[in-house]
């Protein structure tokens, strides 16, 4: 008789293991990769369980389980993965507002966490994973800067119209947004909030929303409504691209729904090419 292989709570000795596995694919692991580098493997320091796969030392799947389940597995390794996160999972009980990462590992943890967890407020299966390791292949936008700590109460009504329209939800709607304005807050202190304010007003804005030393990922790009339509975002994105590789990190990324059609386009002038899938459910 199969029996469902068993994932473990890893810790502080797990660590080479972990960055060994994230070392296969830099960009798909950006997330939980940048959170290991700031804070290591041990549960109470990354804030939230990281489940492991493997054998000895050795490791065939991650997944971090906190705010949002990223799971992330060697190829081959995706359903017996799945199979031990989702048993986890299960007896866990869902915390979590988004199970995100590669769609090889995120999709077979769905089929699984589905039935018990379902419906999803939204599940969006195939979402290309983009990258760029070199130059912008357009002019950037001079006027795209880092946002100043004074500036935040003019781009947070920014921040929340993108998060809305993206997500379909508002980030108000929890806590009254205290919470979403503190992560706000820390991106701008980071110097990884990016945008174009003139007179008061965002036309355009970014986050480099996860870094690691080998990849960031950029996200929540955005223009203003009334300003749309004149390459406000292709210039300004080419000006995040650029401020990123000279001081974050060597390769930016970014992944994006694939019935955007109008975006993908506009990535690709910016010289992104595709490197992977993501899948996003949302709760």
């Amino acid at each position: 008789m199969l029996t469902t292989p068993s994932a473990r709570v890893l810790d502080e000795t797990d660590e080479p293991a972990v960055r060994a596995l994230f070392a296969t694919d830099p960009v798909a692991a950006c997330v939980v990769a940048g959170r290991v580098e700031a804070a290591g493997t041990a549960p109470a320091a990354l804030g939230a369980p990281l489940w492991g796969l493997g054998r000895g030392r050795s490791l065939d799947a991650v997944c971090l389980a906190g705010a949002n389940l990223i799971p992330f597995a060697l190829p081959g390794a995706e359903r017996a993965a799945a199979a031990a996160f989702a048993d986890r999972a299960l007896r866990a009980g869902r915390r979590c507002s988004t199970i995100v990462g590669p769609a090889a590992a995120v999709e077979p943890l769905w089929e699984l966490l589905g039935p018990a967890w379902g419906p999803a407020r939204d599940h969006r299966p195939r979402q290309p994973l983009l990258a760029i390791d070199g130059p912008p292949a357009l002019a950037p936008e001079p006027r795209v800067r880092p946002v100043r700590p004074a500036e935040v109460d003019v781009l947070l009504p920014a921040a929340v119209a993108m998060f809305t329209e993206e997500v379909g939800v508002s980030p108000l709607r929890v806590d009254g947004g205290a919470g979403y304005r503190a992560r706000v807050v820390e991106l701008v202190r980071a110097g990884q909030s990016l945008a174009w304010i003139e007179g008061g007003e965002v036309l355009f804005k970014a986050e480099i929303g996860a870094v690691s030393r080998s990849a960031c990922q950029v996200q929540g790009v955005w223009v203003a409504p009334a300003h749309r339509g004149r390459g406000i975002g292709t210039a300004g994105t080419a000006a995040v691209v650029e401020y990123a590789r000279s001081a974050i990190a060597p390769v930016v990324s970014l992944y994006v729904n694939d019935f955007n059609a109008a975006a993908r386009a506009a990535y690709a002038r910016v010289g992104f090419r595709e490197v992977g899938v993501f899948s996003s459910v949302l709760f």
